[in-house]
């Protein structure tokens, strides 16, 4: 597997060396990156990154990925120009830099980021993927805006929802089986929640022997038994969003 050691393998090992297909635009108060299918669309998805942030080539990577499946993908700067984090930084100070990074207080941008979605790509449903950071932005999105369609949180950091578990829309939480940040106890909490609190269509999927950041790490060579799963995440993400939207 992907870079054992580390807390958090969505690193520099696994990163991709992309350079992507789409455009940086500036949108409100916050860059983006945009990418748009060859044919007009009414569909779009915000992609919302993880810790390293909305220049990440593996992110920009999934977002060509929903664009090539027929959506306007846009993943913006959601930490506004404060630093993404970086592999060389030392994880003992993570929690105090998370903080001024908070997941929950991203709905300015979102704001501005679905006028744009409306008013310059013609887009009438929307809805959101996010990874680790993002997986848990993703949740907070579920449970609060009315404007979105649908969310995929791939696996976001659970402690985002507390004791709220009345989702607004149907959404799909994607986990890894042996992801050191969310133990699967936490995973089997938030399904036993949301089946007694959740009146909305959702899937919790766990993907065996997968680790943190599985989904959108570095192509299909870091181990071969990965590559049908790493597949087959990409692959349950698209079916959804094309399921809702």
């Amino acid at each position: 597997m992907a870079n054992e050691s580390r807390p958090c393998p969505c690193d520099i090992g696994d990163r991709f060396d992309y350079g992507g297909r789409g455009q940086e635009v500036q949108v409100g108060h916050i860059k983006a990156y945009v990418c748009k299918p060859s044919a007009s669309t009414d569909k779009a998805v915000i992609v919302i990154h993880d810790i390293f942030g909305w220049q990440l080539p593996n992110t920009r990577y999934i977002a060509d990925m929903l664009t090539t499946n027929g959506y306007t993908a846009i993943c913006p700067d959601f930490f506004v120009g404060q630093e993404a984090w970086k592999p060389s930084n030392d994880w003992a100070s993570f929690d105090d830099w998370v903080k001024t990074r908070d997941a929950g207080k991203i709905d300015k941008e979102v704001d501005v980021v679905l006028k744009y979605l409306k008013d310059q790509c013609g887009a009438k449903k929307i809805g959101v993927i996010g990874f680790y950071w993002g997986g848990a932005a993703v949740q907070h999105l579920m449970l609060k805006n009315p404007h979105l369609k649908t969310g995929v949180s791939l696996y976001g950091v659970i402690r985002r929802f507390e004791d709220k578990h009345n989702l607004l829309h149907p959404t799909f939480f994607i986990f890894g089986e042996k992801d050191d940040i969310i133990p699967l106890e936490q995973v089997t909490l938030l399904e036993q929640k949301l089946k007694q609190n959740c009146k909305v269509d959702y899937e919790i999927k766990i993907y065996p022997g997968q680790t943190h950041g599985f989904v959108h790490r570095k192509r299909e060579d870091i181990n071969p038994q990965d590559k049908p799963y790493i597949e087959e995440g990409r692959k349950d993400m698209i079916n959804w969003l094309n399921k809702y939207l």
